[in-house]
């Protein structure tokens, strides 16, 4: 198969750069009781690893910004997946070659954070820069692929440890790691075009208005609506809730990531239809109810069903953030998203990690934990009130 000049593989390479990111962001969620248990690692320092991998990823993003024009896109892209390979697979190896576990696990996951931060950043762009037709279509759909390398990374996971059992998870540690390295290569051959960015506020300017400090607001109460519950349904249904492990990851992170897909395929075929401040004010609202819901529930089945509405709810206020951005902050150009894209990425470190920090302090319950989180959506709602987007 010929791979160059053909941009239809360039797109599709930059599906998979997705699915990577969802590999990197969701795999080791899936072991956080086997790291505990096989590590006496307690769930304080666990909920650290996810603010490790997404605080890496934030202080990339601000470093790719300035540096990735300068090495150039291919090269860039496929160091990140590069990076995210070794990282992977140095979940297997990394903790057996200290005499800490904990030491070697902070090595893996820096390293695939690193690849996950310049894929965040790159991505987007080189699927914007490709000359093909409905990029708008090629956008949304890329985003949602997210979502669905989300799904498979709990389906697989789960089908291997009910094959080969959890005690295997090494091995599959490393077979996750094909996915970016195999990808590595096809960005070494498919087209790559240039986004010509075009002018707008400074980095300076935009910290001076009102408007970017709401917009950055929103973007990390998104983050930590969003990965709070993602990062933790797993352990929660598990631990929290008592059932298999295997019901649980399905009935959990699997339901969660297919909802928020759902939703977000939803809106990308009305988006036209739909007022998008109004789609994220009641999705905040049923973020709230599903995480009271997932939380307060007697019954196991109704708190996983609060897991799956979670992420129904949580799937449009990632990108409509950034749409939002564009209609209250028309001139801020390519710093404005660069800086929304940090502001995510902390949410994203910081929503799992109070989820942790709460639930270790309430005695490791972890259903008090993720209650805690309910004071993202509620201030997003307070920002979305402020912000003066109006439609779509």
């Amino acid at each position: 198969m010929n791979l160059k000049g053909n941009y239809k593989h360039t797109l599709t390479a930059c599906y998979t750069g997705y699915v990577t990111q969802a590999i990197v962001n969701n795999f080791a969620p899936l072991l956080f009781l086997t790291f505990q248990k096989s590590w006496n690692i307690p769930l304080d320092r666990i909920a650290l690893l996810v603010a490790i991998n997404f605080g890496t990823q934030l202080v990339v993003d601000f470093l790719s910004a300035k540096f990735v024009d300068k090495i150039g896109y291919r090269v860039s892209i496929v160091a990140a997946h590069v990076f995210s390979a070794i990282g992977l697979a140095g979940l297997g190896f990394l903790p057996g070659l200290f005499a800490d576990p904990y030491v070697g696990l902070v090595l893996a996951i820096v390293l695939y954070a690193i690849g996950g931060g310049i894929l965040e950043v790159l991505v987007s762009p080189i699927v914007e820069a490709c000359p093909t037709e409905q990029k708008s279509a090629s956008m949304s759909l890329l985003h949602s692929f997210y979502c669905w390398g989300h799904v498979t990374v709990v389906l697989v996971t789960t089908l291997f440890f009910f094959v080969f059992g959890i005690d295997n998870w090494k091995i599959l540690a490393c077979v996750w790691a094909i996915v970016p390295l195999a990808n590595a290569f096809v960005f070494t051959q498919v087209p790559i075009a240039t986004l010509v960015e075009g002018g707008g506020m400074s980095i300076v300017e935009l910290i001076k208005t009102r408007a970017f400090w709401i917009l950055a607001l929103i973007m990390v109460c998104a983050g930590a609506a969003e990965q709070g519950m993602s990062q933790w349904s797993s352990a929660f249904a598990e631990a929290g809730l008592h059932v298999p492990k295997m019901i649980g990851d399905l009935a959990g992170p699997c339901f969660f990531a297919a909802m928020m897909g759902l939703s977000r395929v939803f809106y990308s075929k009305f988006s036209e239809r739909v007022n998008l401040k109004k789609f994220m004010m009641a999705s905040c609202v049923l973020c709230v109810l599903s995480y009271t819901l997932a939380c307060l529930s007697p019954l196991p089945v109704l708190s996983l069903l609060g897991c799956g509405l979670c992420g129904l709810s949580v799937g449009i206020l990632w990108p409509g953030t950034f749409s939002i951005s564009a209609a209250s902050c028309a001139t801020g150009g390519t710093a404005l998203f660069a800086l929304l894209a940090l502001a995510g990425d902390l949410g994203c470190a910081s929503g799992p990690t109070l989820v942790g920090m709460v639930s270790e302090w309430a005695g490791n319950n972890l259903k008090v934990g993720l209650l805690a989180a309910i004071v993202f959506p509620l201030i997003l709602i307070a920002g979305l009130a402020m912000s003066g987007a109006k439609k779509n």
